[in-house]
């Protein structure tokens, strides 16, 4: 009987140090975009150094601690951490022709992938230290081309041009990577090519098997499945999100930010990604003209460009900020 409060006591303890366990492993699980509580202690807002950098591509490496953001006026490339907030220079501007970069991606092996807009290019950057890796030509001396979105899977880098009915594509297996090839003509297809921006932003679904392509003009959404090279329009019961630019995706949820009209819209996708409800729309007062997104866990962080502006005074200092996602 003297012993019985003792072990009483003893139990107690031990399921108290087993949940207390539990509870640091279970934080400990974050993986890339991975949905923990990702968000708690974190800035809502990231802002980027100097007055005329008119952002657009993000994204999360491949730990979903370090992410790069990319200026269109020089193409500089800054990085931050998603737990401070400030951005520095991670990459300047001008190197290796890079004078201006749009869509963004992170790779195996360490490396950034960057669409080069108007000039045609794409340059493969390191992630441990901004240098130049390779830069891909899309087409030496086309006067119509802008690589606008890039993203990386299934061991191939795959870009979209606004200006030309083509998806490149360029293989970044192993340690090298590849050139820049013409993979997919659009022509004849149901991606009809039209005055304007056309295809913008880019994802991948299903491990890499299919694509989903926005058409910016239009408000289209096109899948592309990557061993058939078959194209589809993406059902959306007579709806259209035009001003779609980039893309995120998540599972057989697609997040289609919309750049002129500040806002995300969620579209459901279904029967074998062919068919598209839309879901809720994300607005907030923070957004400024919002270009692209990542996602950071339960978060998304969204580039405000500020496009509207550049022929006026921005609001300083530029900035990437975080919202919840449906």
């Amino acid at each position: 009987m003297p012993r019985t409060p003792r072990l009483i006591v003893l139990a107690v303890l031990a399921a108290v140090l087993s949940m207390t366990v539990g509870v640091v492993a279970s934080a400990g699980k974050q993986g890339r975009g991975g949905d923990d509580r990702r968000g708690t202690n974190r800035p809502s807002v990231y802002t980027l150094p100097g007055e005329a950098v008119f952002p657009e591509g993000i994204a999360l490496d491949r730990r979903g601690r370090s992410f790069f953001v990319s200026s269109t006026t020089d193409g500089t490339i800054y990085r931050g951490n998603v737990r401070r907030a400030a951005l520095s220079p991670f990459a300047a501007g001008g190197a290796d022709g890079r004078t201006t970069a749009v869509g963004l991606d992170v790779g195996a092996r360490g490396r950034l992938f960057v669409a080069g807009g108007g000039t045609g290019k794409a340059f493969v950057l390191s992630t441990a230290d901004g240098r130049t890796l390779k830069v891909l030509d899309s087409n030496p001396g086309s006067a119509s081309t802008f690589i606008n979105d890039v993203v990386v899977a299934r061991g191939f880098a795959y870009f979209t041009d606004s200006m030309r009915p083509i998806i490149f594509r360029a293989a970044a297996r192993g340690a090298t990577v590849g050139d820049l090839e013409p993979w997919l003509d659009l022509t004849g297809t149901p991606f009809v090519l039209e005055p304007g921006f056309n295809a913008n932003g880019i994802a991948s679904l299903e491990g890499g098997r299919l694509l989903v392509v926005v058409q910016s003009n239009t408000g289209k959404l096109f899948r592309i499945d990557t061993r058939t090279k078959a194209v589809s329009e993406i059902d959306l019961g007579g709806r259209t999100l035009t001003s779609g630019d980039g893309l995120v995706a998540h599972g057989s949820r697609l997040y289609v930010v919309r750049n002129a009209l500040e806002q995300i819209v969620e579209v459901k996708l279904r029967r074998d990604k062919r068919v598209g409800r839309i879901g809720r729309t994300i607005t907030s007062p923070r957004f400024q003209f919002p270009t692209t997104a990542a996602r950071d866990g339960k978060r998304l962080l969204v580039v405000n460009s500020q496009f509207d502006k550049r022929d006026g005074t921005p609001e300083l200092p530029f900035n990437v900020v975080a919202v919840r996602r449906p």
